[in-house]
């Protein structure tokens, strides 16, 4: 274990884009949401390459839309927003979504060495509760966050909101900007996942970089 995180005992973990390779589900959903809006005039016919859809991976809802199409009416958006909800809901049930490989023996691992492990997500409810049914998530996770539930404020301040209810040391794992914001504005420790949907300046800073979720077991 590299020196400075011998003393973690909790570690938050991002979803989408760390543990979970949301494009199976998010980019059918977000090209549905955004013919709708061809469909009725908000929109120019375009066809969105999975790199581009990428971009928006990680951000939480309101973020999303208010970035990527700031001139359309509040209305518009959070139809939108509703829509992709809906389309990747219907797509869990289904069991379209895949988590990266090697997740759920790392995340084995990590329970049993007794790490507290925190889901922490720019995410619906919904979204988080379907995920959670349909892997078994809460056998692994401590906690389950998403944000929601904090009004889809910006990761770094639902972070410093709860920090204080789990143990230190704390580190945040993610695989973008967001994520390494998050932990550093928490003055804890951060881990970039190289292989999520955050290009290389994104992380940046991080304590450490990683190219596969199982190498966690190697740190901890």
């Amino acid at each position: 274990m590299p020196l400075r995180m011998e003393n973690v005992r909790t570690i938050f973990l991002d979803y989408d884009g760390t543990l979970h390779n949301s494009m199976t589900i998010y980019a059918p959903a977000f090209r549905k949401a955004y013919e709708n809006l061809v469909d009725k005039g908000h929109a120019e016919p375009k066809s969105w390459s999975e790199e581009e859809i990428s971009k928006w991976i990680g951000f939480n809802p309101k973020e999303m839309w208010e970035e990527f199409m700031p001139d359309l009416s509040r209305e518009t958006r959070d139809a939108s927003s509703e829509l992709i909800g809906r389309e990747m809901n219907e797509l869990i049930k289904k069991g379209y979504p895949k988590l990266y490989e090697n997740t759920i023996d790392t995340l084995e691992y990590l329970k049993d060495k007794g790490y507290t492990l925190v889901f922490l997500s720019n995410c619906r409810k919904e979204y988080m509760e379907n995920h959670r049914k349909l892997f078994s998530l809460e056998k692994y996770f401590d906690s389950m966050i998403c944000s929601e539930e904090y009004g889809f404020i910006q990761k770094q301040d639902i972070l410093k909101t709860v920090i204080e209810n789990y143990p230190k040391e704390r580190v945040m794992v993610g695989d973008r900007k967001k994520d390494l914001d998050a932990g550093r504005a928490s003055g804890i420790f951060t881990i970039g996942c190289k292989y999520g949907f955050g290009s290389e300046e994104e992380l940046t800073g991080a304590d450490l970089l990683i190219d596969d979720i199982s190498e966690l077991k190697n740190i901890f």
